[in-house]
C-alpha cells in the first residue's frame, strides 16, 4: 500500500545510502540480499533465545547438591558460609526447589505467549524482536548477579524466571512472522528445517558456555549468554527487514504444491474473513478456525512436552545414570541438540517431498517410542552406546517439534482459507507454540517430581506423550493419505 508506513531500519539506510554512491553499475540482485540477511538475523536471534534458556540446566548439575550428606570442607563451620552451592538449593527438597524454576519460566511463558502472538501482529516487528531479546538478556543476567550479590532468596529466583519467560515469549511468533513474510511455500519445509537448527545451535553454545564457567564461576554461565543475546538484539534493531514491502521487494504470495493439490481434489475451504482483507489482523478465535491448527497445536503440547524434559534435565539424568562429572555431562547432551539439527532438516526434506506434515510427524513420532525404551535402559551401559542413542533420540524428538514450530505454523498463517490475508502468521504461530509451551512447563514439573522416585517413571511419561502426540494427528494423517489418492487417482472418490 502506498499509504503504508514503512519501516526502514537504520543500518539499512546507512547501506542502501553508500550502496547507491558506489554500486549503481553493479549487478545487485536485491530480493536474494534481503532473503538472506533476514534469514541470518533471524536464526542469530532464536539462537540467542535458546542459549539464555539453556543455561539453568547446565547450572542444576552445580545447584543441586544436598549439602547435609556432604562433609564442609576444612575450616568452614557450615552454618553461615555457603561453601555447598546454593542456598535454597542444597537440601533434600533440591530438585524440587529446581523444579519449580522451570515451572515458573515455563507457565509464564506459555501464558504470555498467546497474548504476544497478538500483540505482534499489530506493532513493528523488529522493535518487538529487539526489545524482547534485550530484556531477556536483562532476566539472564539477573540470575547471575544472585552469586555475585550473595542472593539466596527463592522469591527473588521464581520472579526472575517469570520475567524471563514473559519477554521470551517475543521470539518464536517474531521470527516466524518475519520468516513467512520472505519466504514462498515452496520449500519451505527445507528452509525452515536448515534455519530451525538455531534451537539445537543455541542450546549447545547455552550449554558450552555455561559449562565452561560452571566449575570458574556459575553467575557467568549466566551473564555472558544474557550479554550475547543483547548484542544481537541490537543487531537485529539495526539491521532486520522485517516485511519485503518496507525495503521495495514483493512479497512472496505463491501457493503451495498442498494448495493445488487442495483445490485439484476438491478440498476448497471458505475464506473465514468475509471481506478478504489483506491488512486485517484475524483474531485469536479466526484463527482457530484454520483447519490443522487446533490438532497441531495439541500434538505440540505432548511433543514440547518430551523436548523441554530433555532440555532442563538430560544433563542432570546423564550425570545420576552414568559416573561422568558434571561438565562432561553437560557437553554429552549436547549430542541430543546436535540430533535435533538433523532431525529438523529431514523432516523439513521429507515434507517438501510428500506434501504431507501430519505423516511426516506421525512417522517419527512412532519410531521415537521404542528408541526412549532403548535409551533409558542401555543408554548408560557405555560411552559409544549412549553417544549412538543420543542422536538418534534428538533426530525423533525434535524432528516433529522443529516441523511443527516452523513449515507448519508458517503455512497455516498463511492458509487459502485466509483468502490473501497476511496478519495471521504470529497470532497462529502464537496458539500452536503458546500451547506447546504448556506442555513445556508440564514435562519438566512432572519430571522433577517423579524422577526422586525413579528416572524409569520419567522415561514411561515421556513415551506415553509421544502416543498421545501421534493419536492427536491421526485426522490429519487420515486426511492427508485420501488427498494423496485423489489425486494420484481422480476418479476415485472417498
Amino acid at each position: 500500500m502506498s499509504s503504508q508506513v514503512r519501516d526502514v531500519p537504520i543500518g539499512i539506510k546507512v547501506i542502501q545510502k553508500v550502496t547507491e554512491k558506489c554500486c549503481r553499475t553493479t549487478y545487485f540482485n536485491r530480493n536474494l540480499w534481503y532473503r538472506s540477511s533476514v534469514w541470518i538475523l533471524t536464526f542469530l536471534a532464536y539462537m540467542s533465545y535458546h542459549a539464555t534458556r539453556k543455561t539453568i540446566s547446565v547450572v542444576k548439575t552445580t545447584l543441586n547438591r544436598n549439602c547435609s550428606e556432604l562433609t564442609p570442607p576444612p575450616g568452614i563451620n557450615g552454618s553461615n558460609s555457603y561453601w555447598c552451592d546454593w542456598a535454597p538449593f542444597d537440601g533434600p527438597d533440591a530438585t524440587r526447589l529446581l523444579g519449580a524454576l522451570d515451572s515458573s519460566f515455563l507457565f509464564a511463558y506459555a501464558g504470555a505467549m498467546f497474548i504476544s502472538g497478538i500483540v505482534a501482529e499489530r506493532v513493528s516487528l523488529r522493535y518487538f524482536l529487539a526489545l524482547g531479546m534485550i530484556f531477556s538478556g536483562v532476566a539472564c543476567y539477573l540470575l547471575g548477579i544472585a552469586k555475585t550479590y550473595n542472593i539466596h532468596s527463592l522469591l527473588y529466583f521464581i520472579l526472575v524466571q517469570i520475567f524471563g519467560g514473559i519477554v521470551q515469549t517475543t521470539g518464536w511468533p517474531g521470527v516466524v512472522a518475519v520468516m513467512g513474510n520472505w519466504f514462498e511455500k515452496e520449500k519451505r519445509g527445507l528452509i525452515f528445517g536448515i534455519w530451525n537448527s538455531h534451537t539445537s545451535i543455541g542450546n549447545i553454545i547455552g550449554s558450552l558456555i555455561a559449562s565452561y564457567y560452571l566449575e570458574i564461576d556459575w553467575s557467568l554461565s549466566f551473564i555472558m549468554p544474557g550479554l550475547l543475546m543483547a548484542c544481537i538484539g541490537f543487531l537485529n534493531f539495526l539491521f532486520l527487514v522485517s516485511n519485503p514491502s518496507d525495503v521495495g521487494c514483493t512479497q512472496p504470495n505463491r501457493p503451495s504444491q498442498r494448495d493445488k493439490d487442495n483445490k485439484r481434489a476438491g478440498n476448497e475451504v471458505r475464506p473465514i474473513l468475509a471481506d478478504g482483507s489483506p491488512n486485517k489482523a484475524v483474531g485469536f478465535f479466526g484463527a482457530l478456525c484454520i483447519p490443522g491448527v487446533v490438532e497441531f497445536s495439541l500434538c505440540l503440547f505432548f511433543a514440547k512436552l518430551v523436548s523441554y524434559t530433555f532440555l532442563y534435565w538430560l544433563p542432570l539424568y546423564i550425570k545420576a545414570s552414568t559416573p561422568l562429572s558434571a561438565t562432561l555431562s553437560a557437553d554429552l547432551s549436547t549430542l541430543f541438540d546436535v540430533g535435533g539439527i538433523i532431525g529438523g532438516i529431514a523432516a523439513g526434506m521429507i515434507s517438501d517431498y510428500s506434501g504431507m506434515n501430519a505423516t511426516t510427524c506421525s512417522g517419527m513420532l512412532l519410531l521415537a517410542i521404542p528408541v526412549l525404551f532403548v535409551y533409558h535402559m542401555y543408554g548408560a551401559d557405555n560411552l559409544i552406546l549412549n553417544t549412538l542413542l543420543l542422536l538418534l533420540t534428538g533426530i525423533l524428538v525434535n524432528g516433529p517439534y522443529a516441523l511443527i514450530t516452523t513449515a507448519v505454523s508458517a503455512e497455516l498463517g498463511t492458509h487459502h482459507s485466509l483468502a490473501g490475508n497476511s496478519k495471521a502468521l504470529a497470532t497462529v504461530t502464537a496458539i500452536i507454540d503458546g500451547t506447546g509451551s504448556i506442555g513445556a512447563a508440564v514435562g519438566p514439573l512432572l519430571a522433577g517430581l517423579v524422577s526422586g522416585a525413579s528416572w524409569q517413571y520419567v522415561f514411561y511419561m515421556l513415551m506415553l506423550s509421544d502416543l498421545f502426540a501421534l493419536l492427536l494427528l491421526a485426522r490429519l494423517v487420515t486426511h492427508e493419505f485420501k488427498r494423496l489418492r485423489s489425486v494420484t487417482y481422480p476418479t476415485w472418490s472417498p
